[in-house]
């Protein structure tokens, strides 16, 4: 006969019994040892009939709790690929946004390698840092140029500065001036990957518990 339960009973259950599993493990005993003149085995100190009892006892329980394990394990990962649940970037199940949630958490399988999003804006970040950096550079000795130009041509007297023509210096700058190439005006790119991160996050956690505190599963 089959059992009903909410996803968020089933998963309450299946980390109890992870636990519970690895307790009756720890403290079983299934082998021992005896003397023919002794009617008791050496470590338990009970006799060989109540270890053997004890034994069977105990393995028979271990397996019955990892069936039981793996019965809601399994209705747990059949409901999860069924299971829908809608955000504003789509329509995911509840399997698919459990492993995308994990990946741009930078969690699972691949331990953050598959997390393409922060990469991605690490990159983006940091090669439009560097470009800013070299550009002010540039444009900074630039204008040291020009300034060494305009004295050349203007001589050490400022108040002759007004006076004569710059127009050579102003076109040299202007030449020179190095600029960034933004195709993709990567300050606003990374700003709007950082919304859709955050907003897709937060929408994945909600939906997920919602859906595991509405969904029923059956466990044989």
């Amino acid at each position: 006969m089959s059992e009903k339960m909410l996803v968020t009973q089933a998963l309450d259950e299946r980390d109890l019994l992870v636990k519970k599993i690895a307790d009756k493990i720890a403290k079983a005993s299934f082998v021992d040892t005896i003397k023919p003149n002794e009617d008791k085995v050496y470590m338990k100190r009970i006799t060989k009939d109540a270890y053997t009892k004890e034994a069977e006892a105990a393995y028979q329980q271990i397996v019955d709790l990892i069936d039981r394990y793996q019965k809601i394990d399994a209705a747990i990962v059949d409901s999860n690929a069924k299971t829908e649940i809608t955000t504003s970037y789509g329509t995911f199940t509840v399997a698919g946004a459990i492993s995308l949630r994990s990946r741009l958490k930078g969690q699972g399988a691949y331990n953050g390698h598959a997390d393409f999003e922060s990469k991605l804006q690490k990159k983006m970040a940091s090669e439009y840092a560097e470009r800013v950096r070299f550009s002010d550079m540039k444009n900074s000795d630039l204008q040291s140029t020009a300034e060494e130009m305009r004295l050349s041509i203007l001589g050490r007297d400022a108040k002759t500065k007004d006076d004569k023509p710059l127009s050579v210096v102003e076109a040299y700058v202007k030449e020179n001036t190095t600029e960034l190439v933004d195709p993709l005006d990567v300050k606003r790119k990374l700003e709007a990957l950082d919304e859709k991160r955050d907003t897709l996050l937060t929408e994945l956690d909600t939906q997920i518990k919602v859906s595991n505190a509405t969904t029923f599963i059956e466990v044989e």
